[in-house]
């Protein structure tokens, strides 16, 4: 870990800056300009979060992108002009698009660079591809990565290159900023044996307590966590003003929660995910460093907002070299395939049915009878018509490969009950399958919550048998033990790694089964 960072840039003219010095006691604003959860959605994205066409643009039907992102951004800094923002961004910038497939962080780091951002937390994502990519990254950005709960001290990587703290200069007054990555990292990405996770609260107040020791009085947490730990944060850690928060994906402002949702005397904001909205927190402070206001909205960035040309014209020059792989058209559906976050990370989904299916399919002749995926691999759902492999690649853009292994009817009902124990975090280890049914009870208590478990036997369904050893097929992420599936690394026998890509296997499946009808049939119950 470094020392704390102090930047030299200074956001104020020197004229704001002498009219900030001659009203010492006047109140101080500062206004918080706020992304997350980007996941590489750097050409502008539809209604379904997937990559947008030129045709629905032109209907002006597309939001977010990189270039409205850099639009907005330098709108707000023009009205605002003499005032005081900062841009920060909450992490998970990394993975979810092609984007990032073939330029790993590159050009991210390009684009941010360019918007002007003045730190960044580090999200489970930036591991995706280990230290060394988040290394390259956090190089070829002038800005700081932040994290305090992460010991990199063994990572030589890493070593040296985050910040546990970043203090920010802004109209004269300093500015902390501290961050919290979700410890159970290690089960979403992959860290690596020399990456070590602190608790993100007892971190947190450790950080705020030494800023506060150095005269910073204004701090704001900027933590990769998701919003119910994002509200423990904000009523557990003392001397915090504000939390701007990533991870969960929450939806706030109109239909979400409430921007900002206040826990105690502590706003909490997020900014929903994949370049939709940029958020804008309004905090006030008195003279004596006391928060007394927060108000502001996240702005959606629809049509209305017309892309930074010079931003645009570079998205355009890197899409190129991907244009003949993701507008191969491979199938058609006859309708939606929801493939949402709030569907799939909570109940049986049509994509999740599909994409177990079409795993299972693939190695039926093997004699495998269970397919197990985790809701949280899948990141996008497809609209009705062609299907073309760029849809297939926003849907599945983890590169995961089929696994196939062996494991007893008792490790599947462990591993189910993995996948239902943190359902009200929205947690992404949510288990859509194919070959099985299973109820669940989300009010019991994690562990105690999966029944009535059954798998196919031909036109049948017979109650899976704790000590029969069944035919498993997952991804290489879960069967490594992600998203807490440590048991089919420990448990499962005679495993396989290295099976086909699993967009390619929906690819090929969708193909075989077009026009696609997506449904669901109540392989999964809730009680």
């Amino acid at each position: 870990m470094t020392a704390p960072y102090f930047p030299a840039r200074l956001l104020l003219t020197t004229a704001a800056l002498a009219l900030a010095a001659g009203s010492a006691q006047a109140d101080y604003t500062l206004h918080v300009l706020h992304t997350n959860d980007l996941h590489s959605r750097i050409e502008s994205i539809n209604k379904y979060d997937s990559t947008c066409s030129a045709e629905e643009e032109t209907e002006g039907k597309c939001f977010g992108g990189i270039a409205r992102v850099a639009a907005e951004v330098a709108k707000l800094r023009a009205d605002l002009a003499g005032q005081n923002v900062i841009l920060l961004d909450a992490g998970d910038q990394f993975q979810g698009s092609l984007f990032y497939t073939t330029y790993k962080g590159r050009d991210t780091a390009e684009f941010m660079t360019a918007i002007g951002y003045d730190a960044m937390a580090v999200g489970n994502h930036e591991f995706d591809d280990g230290p060394g990519a988040l290394a390259a990254f956090i190089g070829a950005v002038p800005f700081p990565l932040v994290s305090g709960n992460l010991d990199v001290s063994r990572s030589p990587e890493l070593n040296g290159k985050l910040h546990g703290t970043v203090v920010l200069t802004v109209g004269a007054e300093k500015i902390g900023i501290v961050s919290a990555l979700a410890t159970d990292t290690v089960e979403t990405s992959s860290p690596g044996p020399n990456v070590l996770f602190q608790d993100e609260i007892e971190s947190l107040k450790a950080d705020v307590a030494a800023l506060e020791a150095e005269g910073v009085t204004k701090i704001i947490a900027l933590p990769h966590t998701g919003f119910v730990k994002d509200q423990e944060i904000a009523a557990a850690v003392p001397g915090l003003d504000a939390v701007v928060g990533g991870h969960s994906h929450t939806l706030f402002g109109e239909g979400g929660a409430a921007y900002p949702t206040m826990v105690g005397a502590v706003p909490v904001v997020s900014a929903y995910a994949y370049s939709k909205y940029l958020g804008h927190l309004v905090l006030t402070f008195d003279d004596a460093g006391h928060l007394k206001s927060a108000t502001g909205a996240p702005i959606l960035l629809d049509a209305s907002v017309t892309p930074d040309p010079a931003i645009a014209a570079r998205v355009a020059a890197l899409a190129a070299p991907l244009a003949e792989v993701r507008e191969k058209v491979v199938a058609e559906t006859a309708a939606e395939i929801d493939g949402a976050r709030e569907t799939c990370r909570q109940q049986e989904c049509a994509m999740g049915d599909l994409v177990a299916d079409a795993m299972l399919a693939r190695v039926q002749d093997q004699g495998v009878r269970i397919a197990i995926t985790n809701g949280g691999g899948l990141r996008a759902s497809i609209d009705a018509g062609p299907v073309t492999m760029g849809e297939v690649y926003t849907v599945l853009p983890f590169q995961n490969t089929l696994s196939t292994f062996e494991a007893t009817g008792a490790v599947i009902v462990s591993a189910l009950e993995n996948g239902v124990s943190q359902i009200e975090e929205g947690a992404g280890r949510f288990p859509q399958v194919a070959g099985l049914m299973f109820s669940f009870d989300p009010a019991a208590a994690p562990g105690a919550r999966v029944s009535d478990v059954k798998v196919a036997a031909g036109a049948d369904w017979v109650p899976i048998d704790p000590a029969a050893t069944y035919g498993v097929v997952t991804n290489n992420y879960m069967r490594g033990g992600g998203d807490g599936y440590k048991i089919f690394a420990t448990e499962g026998r005679n495993a396989y790694d290295f099976g086909p890509d699993l967009a390619d296997v929906l690819a090929d499946y969708l193909a075989a089964h077009a026009p696609y009808a997506p449904a669901t049939d109540g392989r999964i119950t809730r009680k």
